[in-house]
């Protein structure tokens, strides 16, 4: 009975080094060898497109404008997905603490007034910083939209290596925002205890990896 009631200190620090070193191990399969890895191919493939973009003609231009714009409203919905579940725990927050006897059950670990706080702020943190990623990730892509619009003018015309780098970054922080989207739902969970953390961690983990080394 007395070990119920430490299943956070034991099934939270085990979700947390599972998904941290999920990804270490994803960055270092990126650096090393990024052709096993989706992100890595992802990377060589919007490297050719826009090497492509920048040889080619107003057609091919007028293509990656809308490509970059379907990309643009996949990044705005995800970013709405994160502010809007933010501030619905936000709301769940209130009413809580007036509907705390429903959850006074050993099996949902820890109701102290501490450990609420530090549940629901976890998962905001990570909503938080998603919507962030995801924001910046915005002002970098519809940089990158301009800058290959301005392609084809001589007097307004930017360095093709500082385009791509600004289209690179779009992208990499549009991926981070989505890690730690992903990364949050796992936390939204802590309230009905450890063990589902636990659980949809390891589940999380498991896509992730399906996704990353396995859709090659």
């Amino acid at each position: 009975m007395g070990l119920i009631l430490y299943l956070d200190t034991v099934f939270i620090p085990f979700s947390l080094f599972l998904v941290l070193g999920y990804h270490a191990c994803l960055w270092q399969s990126f650096k090393q060898k990024p052709s096993t890895t989706k992100i890595g191919l992802d990377k060589f493939r919007r490297k050719t497109w826009f090497l492509d973009i920048k040889q080619g003609d107003d057609k091919k231009g007028m293509l990656a404008v809308q490509s970059l714009r379907n990309t643009l409203m996949a990044t705005i919905l995800n970013a709405s997905v994160a502010i809007l579940v933010n501030l619905a725990l936000a709301a769940l927050t209130n009413n809580t603490y007036t509907a705390n006897h429903l959850f006074n059950s050993e099996i949902f670990g820890s109701q102290s007034g501490r450990m609420y706080a530090l549940k629901y702020g976890s998962a905001s943190l990570f909503l938080l910083v998603s919507f962030l990623c995801y924001s910046m990730a915005l002002g970098y892509l519809i940089d990158a939209n301009f800058l290959i619009n301005a392609s084809g003018d001589d007097q307004f015309s930017s360095d093709p290596a500082y385009t791509q780098t600004i289209f690179e970054r779009g992208f990499a922080l549009a991926l981070i925002g989505n890690r730690v989207l992903c990364i949050s739902f796992p936390t939204l969970l802590w309230m009905f205890g450890p063990l589902p953390v636990a659980l949809s961690t390891a589940a999380l983990v498991w896509g992730l990896y399906e996704l990353d080394f396995n859709a090659n």
